[in-house]
């Protein structure tokens, strides 16, 4: 068996769109398996030769050269490599506030874990782009080129009509465009009506969307992404507790402890100490 794994985490790119995680390749030994098991991002793996066969829910998938499967967040899964014919594959594990809304798109699902590539030459090169890409200066920039164009690969791969993707398509630019306004906005004093303004809905309709597809209110969508920018900031020494407070657009340090303990479980000092 030959296998080969590149972690590829830049330092403050947590809260984005997209974001690369690993990467990898490997020639599997004959009936060579892992799980049954959950994973917490979302790995999608292109098979370039050989057979297996991926268990998810009470479905059986028995997949080949072309063809490929996405693990998904908190989802049981087992897969196996053929015992005559070991698939050969590669992976790229990713995640991000918008990996969801893109899997949708892509109609990959617990149900549906599966899909042939439209292009294959895409697929074929993905792993051997992103090994090269890690070598140069930039390369983490364009890697995340290269999640973007996997993603863009899936949805093209996609049997999803053309008006079912136009009516996932409005909903994911509302959401897109109200994450890029907090992420431009976090900083300074902005309420949940700012953001509904700028991206022109009823707030109320903005934050059951959010609560569709993150399974939590706008409300708690926006301080969670403030909190998780605050733990980063926290991990720099020379920042005060209430210099980070500002930082995320409180002015109270006091009531940014609170919200910040409420958040994550612990205070801001408790974890700069834990780490």
């Amino acid at each position: 068996m030959s296998r080969i794994e590149m972690n590829v985490v830049p330092a403050g790119w947590t809260q984005m769109e997209l974001l690369l995680l690993f990467f990898g390749w490997e020639a599997c030994d004959p009936a060579h398996y892992w799980g049954p098991g959950v994973r917490d991002s979302y790995i999608v793996h292109y098979i370039h030769e050989g057979r297996g066969t991926v268990y998810m829910g009470d479905q059986e998938y028995k997949l080949s050269e072309g063809q490929g499967f996405v693990i998904l967040p908190d989802t049981l899964i087992h897969y196996e490599a053929d015992p005559k014919e070991p698939w050969t594959y590669s992976w790229f594990g990713f995640k991000g506030v918008q990996a969801k809304a893109f899997m949708q798109r892509a109609q990959l699902s617990p149900e549906h874990p599966i899909y042939d590539a439209h292009d294959t030459n895409t697929m074929e090169h993905l792993y051997t782009e992103m090994v090269q890409a890690s070598t140069r200066p930039g390369g983490d920039v364009m890697n995340q080129s290269l999640l973007y164009r996997l993603v863009a690969e899936l949805i093209s791969s996609s049997p999803v009509k053309e008006e079912i993707g136009q009516l996932l398509s409005n909903k994911e630019t509302y959401i897109r465009q109200a994450v890029q306004f907090m992420e431009n906005r976090y900083s300074q004093r902005t309420s949940i009506l700012d953001i509904a303004q700028a991206v022109g809905l009823d707030r109320t309709y903005l934050s059951g969307l959010f609560k569709e597809r993150y399974g939590m209110s706008l409300q708690s969508f926006f301080l969670e992404y403030r909190m998780n920018r605050a733990a980063e900031l926290l991990q720099n020494p020379g920042l005060s507790v209430s210099e980070v407070a500002h930082s995320v657009g409180y002015t109270d340090p006091l009531l940014f402890s609170k919200m910040f303990k409420r958040v994550t479980g612990v205070s801001p000092k408790g974890s700069r100490n834990r780490d």
